[in-house]
C-alpha cells in the first residue's frame, strides 16, 4: 500500500528515503505552525529547502495536483507526501501534523478575539499582518517559478494569471478554469516551434 497515492501520481525518485512517522509529523507541524496567512511558503520551505523531502520539480508537481484536487492545497501534497514515504499511516499523520497545532492556536486567538476584537490596534495588527501573508506567497512563486524555468508559454501564462487577478480583478476560480487550457495550447504551440 505504501507510496500508492505518489505512484499514481507518476512522481518517481530514483532513490526513495525513508522518512519515519514521526519526522514526518514534525515537519508537517512545523508547517503548520509557521504558516501564517497560507501554509504553501512554509511547506515549500520544510519540503524542498530544510529537509529536502522532495526536489522543486517534485513539490511543484505535487502542490499542482493539490490545488486540482478539492480541499486545501498543502493538506492535499501532505496526504500525497505522507502516502509516499510511509503509505496511509505517513498520510494520515501528515494530515494531523498539519493540522493540530494551527487549530488548538486557533481557538486560544479566536477567544482572544472575541475579547479584544474593538481595540483599533487589534485592526491594525489584523491588516499587517494580511500584507505581510500576502507578501510571501507572492514570494514563494517567484522564487518557485525561476527555479523551476517556465520557459515562454510559463511566463506568459503567469503574466496573464497576474494581470487577470492582480488588475482586473477576476475572481481566481475564473482565472484557473481559463488558463488550464490556454496553458496547455501554450506549451504545445510553443513547443512546436
Amino acid at each position: 500500500m505504501r507510496g500508492t497515492l505518489s505512484k499514481q501520481a507518476s512522481i518517481v525518485n530514483t532513490q526513495p528515503r525513508t522518512i519515519s512517522l514521526s519526522e514526518l509529523f514534525r515537519g508537517f507541524a512545523t508547517i503548520g505552525v509557521l504558516g501564517f496567512g497560507g501554509v504553501a511558503v512554509m511547506a515549500r520551505h520544510v519540503i524542498v529547502e530544510k529537509k529536502q523531502w522532495l526536489t522543486e520539480k517534485e513539490y511543484a508537481t505535487v502542490l499542482g495536483m493539490g490545488q486540482v484536487l478539492p480541499g486545501a492545497n498543502v493538506v492535499n501534497a501532505s496526504v500525497v507526501i505522507g502516502d509516499r514515504f510511509q503509505g496511509v499511516k505517513g498520510s494520515l499523520v501528515s494530515v494531523f501534523g498539519i493540522m493540530i497545532l494551527p487549530i488548538l492556536i486557533l481557538i486560544v486567538l479566536a477567544a482572544l478575539y472575541s475579547r479584544f476584537s474593538s481595540l483599533p490596534a487589534v485592526s491594525i495588527a489584523l491588516n499587517g499582518a494580511g500584507a505581510a501573508a500576502a507578501g510571501m506567497v507572492i514570494a514563494t512563486g517567484l522564487k518557485m517559478a525561476l527555479k523551476l524555468k517556465p520557459g515562454v508559454a510559463g511566463w506568459l501564462i503567469i503574466g496573464l494569471a497576474i494581470l487577470s487577478i492582480l488588475l482586473l480583478r477576476w475572481p481566481l476560480v475564473y482565472v484557473v478554469l481559463a488558463l488550464i487550457p490556454t496553458a496547455l495550447v501554450l506549451t504545445v504551440l510553443l513547443r512546436k516551434k
